[in-house]
């Protein structure tokens, strides 16, 4: 249900209604649209977001999934309690906040995802090919990789998994900013976002 902070069924939160801490990825919004457009949600996915940082896509997902859950995955003490209050601010409440590393911590969660979100990970490719084992027949991964060399990785991994329908995206996106007296479109950092689908 809407929030007085964000009364839209429309996602595309801006960036700058969420609380953030310093040195903490978030996902710029044009490249959350892209995200969420690739998982393809339904009104009661089991959405399972690993690596969440400051909780955006769990904020998101939480709000397009009203009769869902979305399990947000994060190691670091203080970043989970920032997705709590995310969470808060916004009004979702179909969020469970899990403190732990992946893959390490994946065989505790609640089991047969529709959709998982990687936002990225140091061992990327081994998260993948774990998550892939709980994710329903027929559900979706998708995976964010901000260099080459994790975008080869997950390339391989989906390969080596017989995901069908793989896409690969890479956003270019520029936001009209105004810099002292000047108007100037300044580029969003680039990322590569895959995404696959597991055999019946």
């Amino acid at each position: 249900m809407p929030s007085e902070l964000w009364p839209y069924v429309t996602p595309g939160i801006p960036d700058d209604l969420f609380e953030r801490l310093p040195g903490i990825p978030l996902s710029k919004r044009e490249v959350r649209l892209l995200l969420i457009c690739a998982l393809r949600l339904q009104p009661s996915s089991l959405v399972w977001d690993i690596g969440a940082g400051t909780g955006t896509i769990t904020v998101e997902t939480g709000l397009l999934c009203p009769k869902g859950k979305i399990i947000a995955i994060e190691r670091d003490e203080d970043v989970a309690n920032l997705i709590r209050r995310n969470c808060d601010r916004f009004g979702v409440y179909n969020v469970e906040v899990v403190e732990g590393s992946a893959p390490e911590c994946l065989k505790d969660l609640p089991q047969s995802p529709h959709r998982i979100c990687i936002e990225g990970g140091r061992a990327i490719k081994e998260i993948l090919k774990e998550v892939w084992q709980y994710l329903r027949p027929s559900g979706r991964v998708v995976a964010t990789a901000a260099n080459l060399e994790s975008l080869y990785a997950l390339s391989e991994g989906f390969a080596e998994l017989h995901a069908r329908n793989i896409e690969v995206v890479q956003s270019a996106v520029n936001r009209l900013e105004t810099r002292g007296t000047h108007q100037t479109f300044a580029a969003v950092d680039p990322i590569f976002i895959l995404s696959g689908e597991k055999l019946d």
